[in-house]
């Protein structure tokens, strides 16, 4: 029977802040950016702790302010039983849910998606059940520690996508194994956010979209652009 294997000290976790994000879930307003995260397996919150706060944090310092990015955590178990079969199914099907719902109600956002851990699981899952009008409007994908490292993200285009495995992460490797460099992606939270903005002011959503949806894609992509010319560092 397969196991979720911990071999670390506890000294490697990280500080628990901003843990719950639920911005597209009350209704805050149409921002410039718009993230859904996932987190990983037995992180607590909606965003966990170590990967998720750090690279929203990093998106909004960029962006000009915090106001300038609206935040979603993805709420699903996050439990060893679903990492070991691949991600939660229910969580994974919530978050493609959530793109299409961001899609209509703020056709000129930047959307990212992203995941750590089992959450980019669910990255993977969910950009599987995208529809091509869905899957163009995705300016990013970004996944920390990729159990599925190496495979597509659905039908995202593959200049939209980051993948971050740190050297000796045995989960990236396909391992149940948890080391202490799988919780290290913190570090890597401004890597990741610079990618997310060099994208936006390259009007990533645009990138691959249908023909009813390519106009109001430009549109937003040209107003991001400037927005990005801004912010990026």
């Amino acid at each position: 029977m397969k196991s979720l294997i911990f071999l670390l000290p506890t000294t490697a976790f990280a500080a628990l802040t901003s843990i719950t994000q639920n911005d597209v879930k009350n209704g805050g307003g149409c921002k410039a950016m718009t993230v859904l995260f996932a987190r990983g397996t037995t992180e607590l919150g909606n965003m966990g702790s170590i990967a998720g706060p750090p690279f929203v944090t990093a998106l909004g310092v960029m962006m000009g302010g915090a106001a300038n990015v609206a935040v979603q955590g993805i709420q699903y178990p996050a439990d060893v039983p679903g990492f070991l079969v691949g991600g939660d199914k229910g969580g994974s099907q919530l978050m493609a849910q959530m793109v299409g719902q961001v899609r209509a109600q703020c056709p000129d956002t930047t959307l990212v998606m992203a995941g750590y851990s089992q959450g980019g699981q669910l990255v993977h899952n969910a950009a599987d059940m995208l529809s091509a009008q869905d899957s163009a409007f995705v300016s990013s994908a970004v996944i920390f520690g990729d159990p599925n490292n190496g495979k597509p993200v659905g039908k995202v285009a593959a200049g939209n996508t980051k993948i971050i495995c740190a050297t000796g992460d045995l989960i990236c490797a396909g391992q149940a194994i948890i080391l202490a460099p799988h919780l290290s992606y913190g570090a890597n939270a401004n890597e990741a956010a610079k990618f997310v903005m060099s994208n936006m002011a390259a009007g990533g959503a645009a990138a691959g979209a249908g023909a009813a949806t390519k106009g109001a894609a430009a549109k937003g992509a040209a107003a991001r652009m400037v927005k990005a010319k801004y912010f990026i560092s």
